[in-house]
């Protein structure tokens, strides 16, 4: 039997493999699960079966294991879910739909959308009026993803929503080629 340490080397695996998975409980995400599953897996397989464990047999155990809770994590997704609510930027936000916490006016507010990242609250401001607590809203304008510019959905329908984007990606290429000319 292998020893490393004064101790064998399934058992230096079984506990590095429950280091990993007990930092992952501070640390959420699998940034440490898949590796600590995997190390945990093969320091108990070496202590079940001393005879075969071999560093070579225990390498490849842990390799076996790894990407089986690999693809078990992926699969089941246990962490995320479904993608839905991830946001990879506030340009993403345009047309996403939510709800008035807080009274939403040209200067204050408060809503929180159906799939805005992790804290889907947002500071938000109206471009046209006041928008009570509890409206349905649509994002305009995400503003950086600190302040949203919202409309109440009644007021503005998807044809409305289309032509406007296409006049703001009209007005920013001539904005750009006027830049690009006086240079």
């Amino acid at each position: 039997m292998v020893s490393l340490l004064g101790q064998s080397l399934s058992t230096l695996l079984l506990l590095a493999g429950l280091i990993l998975t007990v930092l992952e409980g501070f640390a959420p995400g699998a940034h440490f699960i898949v590796i600590g599953v995997a190390l945990l897996v093969a320091g108990l397989f070496g202590l079940l079966l001393p005879a075969i464990a071999t560093p070579l047999v225990l390498g490849l155990v842990v390799l076996g294991a790894g990407a089986g809770s690999f693809y078990l994590y992926h699969h089941f997704q246990f962490y995320q879910g479904s993608d839905r609510g991830k946001t990879e930027g506030s340009a993403e936000l345009v047309g996403e739909r939510g709800y008035v916490l807080e009274r939403v006016t040209s200067r204050s507010g408060r809503v929180k959308l159906k799939s805005g990242g992790f804290d889907p609250t947002y500071e938000a401001r109206s471009r046209t009026g006041e928008i009570p607590e509890g409206a349905e809203i649509i994002v305009m304008d995400p503003g950086g993803g600190n302040v949203l510019t919202i409309e109440a959905v009644a007021q503005h329908d998807d044809i409305d929503r289309e032509l406007e984007r296409e006049t703001k990606q009209t007005q920013e290429g001539e904005s750009a080629d006027t830049e690009a000319e006086r240079a």
